[in-house]
């Protein structure tokens, strides 16, 4: 059976079709629209960046306009600038001690658990020893308990040591990240290759060289994940230093803007009173330099997560 082609086809002439008559195809990348799904994500993107917009409208007003004023647009006299002013010179500037001592405890926290988490993920990649399983099984079981139900027996410790109101008493429990350990292991075990080890060994070079040469450099996407964890925990910490800080001057600023927000309960919520509006400024404020870690070091943590997560 043979197939008959039109004379004035463009087969049978050797001319293509126009653009206009082809028929068209669906693109491959081309992906179907779901209207739930945008929908959803939709309400999931108002859930977390509408507190941020109440926080930021908010800290433009008075203590008088937050409660006479619509909460999510400005009031008609914004004053951000001098709220920011007045947070930053209120009891004599002890804002800004706040903000420096959160920022010391948070970097030495997130840095040293960082590297006690590459190191001892490093091991228990990397070596095999006596209570290798039971030892890894008794640091996940750690990541299963409450921080806040180790804050009392915590502060019994440092209390025998002499630490308590010091900034120890929230530096060395925050250096202990039994998640940070775990991921650490995870990354280690497929970022660094037990060749080149070998090779780094019959080089001559000793275990703490390799560790520190080698392997720190490898674990470098894994380092960040475990420093942007760390730091934003040890940022964001009360319930520790709240127990452990008898000194104002000490405070970080979880527990000094809940010392501000109790004396504007008890002064009241008129207009006599602005101390509110410093609490909500002030937290506008301890926000930003989360904000601008995460900007910094987001493809780091990423990647990290991603190869952490993902067997090769």
């Amino acid at each position: 059976m043979t197939t008959v082609t039109p004379a004035h086809s463009p087969a049978s002439t050797g001319k293509r079709l126009p653009a206009e008559a082809r028929p068209r195809r669906r693109s491959p990348s081309a992906r179907r629209r779901s209207t739930p799904l945008t929908i959803a994500m939709l309400a999931v993107l108002a859930y977390f960046l509408l507190p941020l917009f109440w926080l930021l409208i908010a800290s433009t007003k008075s203590t008088q306009d937050l409660f006479n004023s619509f909460g999510l647009w400005f009031s008609h006299a914004p004053q951000l600038l001098s709220n920011i002013k007045a947070t930053f010179t209120q009891d004599d500037g002890v804002y800004g001690r706040w903000l420096l001592n959160t920022v010391l405890y948070a970097g030495v926290s997130a840095l040293g658990a960082a590297l006690l988490a590459a190191a001892a993920g490093y091991g228990f990649a990397k070596y095999r020893f006596r209570g290798h399983g039971a030892a890894f099984n008794l640091i996940l079981g750690a990541i299963m308990i409450p921080t806040t139900a180790l804050a009392i027996p915590t502060y019994l410790l440092f209390a025998k040591a002499g630490l308590v109101n010091t900034p120890w008493a929230v530096i060395l429990p925050s250096l202990i990240s039994p998640f940070g350990l775990y991921l650490m292991r995870i990354y280690a075990e497929d970022a660094i290759p037990d060749s080149l080890i070998e090779a780094a060994r019959m080089d001559g070079a000793g275990e703490l060289r390799i560790f520190l040469t080698i392997a720190l450099r490898l674990l470098a996407p894994g380092l960040v994940t475990v420093i942007l964890f760390t730091l934003v925990a040890t940022w964001n910490n009360y319930f520790l230093p709240l127990i452990m800080l008898n000194d104002p001057n000490l405070y970080p600023i979880t527990v000094g803007l809940s010392s501000w927000a109790a004396q504007a309960q008890n002064g009241g919520a008129g207009s006599s009173s602005d101390m509110l509006a410093l609490v909500v400024t002030g937290s506008l404020i301890s926000i930003i330099p989360l904000v601008l870690a995460f900007l910094m070091l987001q493809r780091y943590w990423q990647s990290g997560l991603a190869t952490g997560g993902v067997k090769q």
